[in-house]
């Protein structure tokens, strides 16, 4: 099951963030078709945000065509979602971890960490690569 993080820094508005979260985990294989994404209470709970917020989310998740609501039951993802792609399994995944523990282990904040990948991938991206 997805844990929800929010960061209150980022500027990035709270329900964007999971949407984003969501879509992330999709790619990545953490969520699969059928999988229940957390019940509203469960995500107010653990990131002390408006449940308006969490709703808000799920519906924006729900016009996208990526979940369905079952009044009573709970938020699933559909069966015809984006399944997971390529970096699900790609041996990157691990380098890349390996990467982010260094850059702990360095010193870097997240928003350093954040930056210096960000750079890479404009500049990689747009020279034309894929």
């Amino acid at each position: 099951m997805i844990e929800y993080r929010i960061d209150r820094r980022s500027g990035v508005a709270a329900y964007l963030q999971i949407v984003r979260q969501t879509k992330e985990a999709l790619l990545l294989g953490v969520l699969q078709a059928g999988d229940q994404l957390p019940a509203a209470r469960e995500v107010v709970e653990a990131t002390a945000i408006n449940p308006n917020t969490v709703l808000k989310a799920y519906r924006e998740l729900e016009r996208d065509g990526l979940v369905e609501a079952k009044r009573g039951v709970g938020t699933f993802i559909r069966s015809d979602a984006v399944a997971a792609g390529p970096a699900a399994s790609s041996p990157l995944r691990a380098e890349i971890e390996g990467w982010a523990a260094r850059a702990v282990a360095d010193g870097l904040s997240r928003e350093e960490s954040e930056a210096l990948v960000r750079a890479a991938l404009d500049r990689h991206y747009e020279l034309g690569e894929p």
